[in-house]
């Protein structure tokens, strides 16, 4: 049976082999399957772009490493046979904090960092902002936790050293009950 192209989604992927995003295991396949190879498709699939290169050039990809990220700077490459790489905010030395202040400046809203709601890299204070403001979110991200739970070894949970329904056990309070599900998880582990 062909899988609906819709639920082609990591949070789905992790659902139905009851596991957790790579990360939580020390490995970055999500970042790669599920954002750098949607862009690379993307890009593939651009007419201007094969129209480039088609005609021998390369296209200019501009990344957003910040200047104090720089162990990824530097170790990045500058060109391969379909792209050259810039890197503005290196050039022109700017850090998170200078960025923040051109979005202020400029009367946008801030954007937020650009990871899953059920991340395993988000620190506690992110994970309690998720559960406090995004409570069927939050609810999901356990419901996830807990089906991969019977298979977690060395991983304690989505948190890698604890269970985000364990939060804040280590500080005297109550534990996050998943007693419920959200609808929306229900819905989902029944396509699994």
């Amino acid at each position: 049976m062909k899988r609906d192209q819709s639920l082609n989604t990591l949070e789905w992927r992790c659902y139905e082999t009851n596991t957790l995003p790579s990360i939580a295991y020390g490995r970055k396949t999500c970042s790669h399957k599920f954002k750098i190879q949607p862009q690379e498709k993307w890009c593939n699939n651009y007419k201007p772009f094969r129209q480039v290169w088609k005609a021998g050039g390369k296209v200019t990809r501009y990344i957003g490493y910040d200047f104090a990220e720089s162990r990824r700077w530097m170790a990045a490459k500058l060109e391969d046979e379909k792209y050259y790489y810039e890197f503005p905010l290196v050039e022109w030395q700017w850090t998170r904090a200078d960025c923040v202040a051109a979005i202020e400046r400029a009367g946008l809203p801030q954007p937020g960092k650009s990871a899953c709601f059920f991340c395993p890299s988000s620190k506690k204070p992110e994970i309690r902002a998720l559960r406090t403001e995004h409570p069927l979110l939050f609810q999901r991200a356990l419901d996830m936790e807990a089906r991969a739970m019977p298979g977690l070894l060395k991983v304690k949970g989505l948190g890698r050293t604890f269970a985000w329904a364990n939060l804040d056990a280590e500080e005297g309070k109550p534990d996050v009950a998943p007693e419920t599900q959200c609808d929306y998880c229900v819905d989902f582990a029944s396509t699994t």
